[in-house]
């Protein structure tokens, strides 16, 4: 039951973030949004670590900026891969029937 748990929070955790990405990236069509709020400057922060990994990466598309797109993938399937490795481990320790 607690391994159950455990699963549950780390995909809530990856769903989370996935919605800050989500937030951050229509935030941007704001174009006088002050991002000097401490909690819109956290969520800056927080998103774009992640994010500038792949505008490093992706070039834009005219005025386009495919990278969110590619993170928001890229961030599934490590959800993916993190989910069932976790399932694997407590099902090898016999947590999960």
């Amino acid at each position: 039951m607690i391994a159950a748990k455990i699963i549950w929070a780390i995909d809530m955790c990856f769903q989370i973030y996935f919605w800050m990405i989500c937030v951050r990236c229509l935030l941007t069509w704001l174009p006088n949004l002050n991002w000097d709020n401490p909690l819109l400057s956290a969520l800056k922060s927080s998103v774009d670590l992640y994010l500038n990994l792949f505008k490093k990466i992706i070039p834009l598309v005219g005025p386009f900026d495919f990278s969110p797109i590619v993170a928001v993938i890229v961030l599934f399937f490590i959800q993916f891969i993190v989910r069932y490795g976790a399932i694997m481990i407590f099902s090898s320790l016999g947590l999960i029937g």
